[in-house]
């Protein structure tokens, strides 16, 4: 039984992890570390609202468990001033994963994003790029790394300009190919699924999942 710990249940692709997680036999407890409380899917599940920028307040409730999954982020960062974006998508999951490596967990999962690198010019692949590497100075037993393109909701979530990009993306797909078929876009519930799969799945080294990878563990 895999004992998981998680940041950023509230969201799409967390919550949608979550919901798998509920239907998986090899999960035992799940752990929620959430900035307010939500309905939660399983039995197995208990939620702890904690201050999700100070570790001290949810340090003590990470002990004993086997996997930390962080679907932390800025739903629109590009209507988010630069400093909460960085504050909340670098530095608290980075503290997170601190705390977690402290306690002893040894399998960390990240929800990241495609083509981050520290060294971009654009504020949003270089904050998750520089996240990434802080991570993997921790040293981890096992650190997944899911870079997903395109996440397709089944509600416009933050206006009309994702609006237009729910309604072209899934017929994009068929024509990204070949070194380009990590751009395609990816439903939550697959992405969320994939997430918790993964959490399950055991194993040890540096994993940056993709679309293809997606799709095999869906």
């Amino acid at each position: 039984m895999v004992e998981v710990v998680m940041l950023g249940a509230s969201g799409a692709v967390g919550g949608a992890a979550l919901r798998a997680l509920a239907g998986m036999p090899e999960v035992g407890r799940v752990t929620l570390l959430n900035r307010r409380e939500i309905a939660l899917p399983g039995p197995n599940m208990v939620q702890h609202v904690v201050d999700v920028g100070d570790p001290g307040s949810y340090r003590h409730l990470l002990a004993g468990h086997d996997v930390a999954v962080c679907a932390l982020g800025v739903g629109e960062p590009s209507k988010t001033p630069k400093d909460v974006f960085v504050r909340v998508d670098r530095d608290y999951p980075l503290a997170f994963a601190q705390a977690c490596r402290e306690a002893g967990i040894g399998h960390f999962s990240l929800l990241s994003a495609v083509g981050v690198s520290a060294g971009s010019r654009f504020l949003y692949v270089r904050t998750k790029g520089q996240l990434e590497d802080g991570l993997r100075a921790l040293g981890f037993a096992r650190l997944t790394l899911f870079h997903p393109s395109m996440i397709l909701t089944p509600e416009n979530r933050y206006g009309p300009m994702q609006g237009v990009f729910l309604a072209i993306w899934p017929w994009l797909n068929p024509l990204l190919a070949g070194p380009l078929r990590k751009y395609r876009g990816i439903r939550v519930e697959d992405l969320g699924r994939a997430m918790a799969v993964e959490a399950a799945c055991g194993g040890t080294g540096e994993a940056v999942l993709e679309w293809d990878d997606f799709q095999t563990l869906t």
